[in-house]
């Protein structure tokens, strides 16, 4: 059944309207919910209490599903006899679909997904697109926050199917499709949560930079496409960009593509930053016991200030026993020539890894794909051991 809650219920009690049939429409169906709700509550009572009997609470229960039984039937007829208001609208958008009896199949077994997939694919059924003025209620946004946070399954691709679905309808009306697009993209670019940054990617480059998103301005527009050009390369799944750079011998170089690991940490530090002198020294202690277990890791650390003194004086300092690299100017100013290569990004991986405060984590699988990025040490040695006792079990 439909809550009102109780202040709300107080003050609409006893309001009278007139001139406005729409708010008249209103306030007569909330005042009819209100009662009914008063009517329920001894009941739920009765249902809620561990001291009563359980005959008295099926008593209870069958009162609950009469009244709950009324009050559709209440609400299926104010909306046929007030089809042409507004309220209307509102009453079917907040409507949830009701699952039918789930089908079975030749051997009478049941499909166990049909009734997530029939209430999600009827989830959008009573609500009017085309109407604007849905955005002024509380009601579309909430729907459309549940169906992408709490129905969608919560990984980049899923979440970007659903926007889909979700902008396609939005079409119907200029002013909907502005929000809901709006909406998407500006919280899928400020997530925290890892990966999400693939959904802001994915709004950017099919609605925004495809010349949709028609209320931004050219300066709006280029920052947009700038960012989700920049985020695009580093995306969870995605092959890392190649860094080729001089170790602390300033004649061995070290290729990220051609290290032969099942997985490999690439970590962007910097030997004066606070930070990662807290958690430099973790990452050592995780390098050496997954290396004494005699698994196939390695850690790939990038130092990013040009200074190179303090940096080698800490790797000396602390035995900073992996693969670290600079790019020291002077050092790298011939690495193209060097490596014969026609284009390289080592250069400048500061811009293409986004490197705007260290340290920086990815962790990469044996094909330099990106798994995770954007990891504390504790949470990169907890992804590590279940990932490796995941590879155990396939062996």
């Amino acid at each position: 059944m439909e809550t009102v809650k109780g202040d709300q219920a107080s003050m609409t009690k006893n309001l009278k309207v007139k001139g406005s049939p729409e708010n008249e429409a209103f306030y007569t169906y909330l005042n009819y919910i209100n009662n009914k709700q008063a009517e329920a509550a001894p009941y739920r009572k009765v249902v809620q209490d561990s001291t009563i009997s359980e005959k008295k609470k099926k008593d209870a229960k069958a009162k609950l599903k009469e009244i709950d039984v009324t009050v559709k039937d209440y609400k299926a007829n104010f909306m046929e006899k007030n089809k042409d208001k507004f309220v209307t609208k509102v009453l079917a958008t907040s409507e949830e679909p009701e699952i039918p009896e789930v089908p079975k199949n030749e051997k009478g077994e049941e499909n166990i997904y049909f009734a997530r997939n029939y209430y999600m694919s009827h989830f959008w059924d009573g609500t009017d697109f085309s109407d604007e003025r849905l955005l002024r209620t509380p009601v579309l946004h909430n729907k459309i926050e549940k169906y992408m946070t709490k129905l969608t399954v919560q990984h980049p691709d899923s979440i970007a199917a659903s926007a889909d679905i979700l902008v396609d309808k939005a079409k119907a009306n200029k002013e909907v499709f502005k929000y809901i697009v709006h909406y998407i993209t500006n919280n899928y670019e400020k997530s925290n949560v890892m990966g999400m940054d693939g959904v802001f990617v994915h709004m950017a480059q099919k609605y925004y930079m495809t010349g949709q998103a028609h209320w931004v301005d050219s300066t709006q527009l280029a920052k947009i496409s700038e960012r989700a050009n920049k985020l695009a390369p580093i995306l969870v799944g995605k092959v890392t960009p190649n860094v080729i750079l001089q170790d602390t011998t300033e004649k061995n170089w070290h290729n990220l593509h051609q290290l032969q690991a099942d997985y490999t940490v690439l970590y962007f530090w910097d030997p004066g930053c606070g930070h990662c002198k807290k958690e430099t020294p973790k990452l050592k202690k995780l390098y050496d016991e997954l290396q004494g277990r005699g698994e196939s890791i390695e850690v790939f650390a990038v130092c990013t200030e040009l200074e190179t003194k303090d940096w080698k004086k800490y790797i000396r300092e602390n035995d900073l026993n992996w693969i670290n690299v600079s790019d020291n100017p002077e050092i790298n100013q011939n690495a193209v020539n060097y490596l014969q290569y026609t284009t390289i990004k080592s250069l400048n991986f500061r811009d293409t890894y986004d490197i705007y405060s260290t340290p920086r984590v990815f962790l990469l699988d044996k094909d330099k794909k990106i798994i995770a990025k954007r990891l504390g040490i504790d949470q990169l040695g907890d992804l590590l051991d279940k990932l490796l006792k995941q590879d155990k079990k396939k062996k």
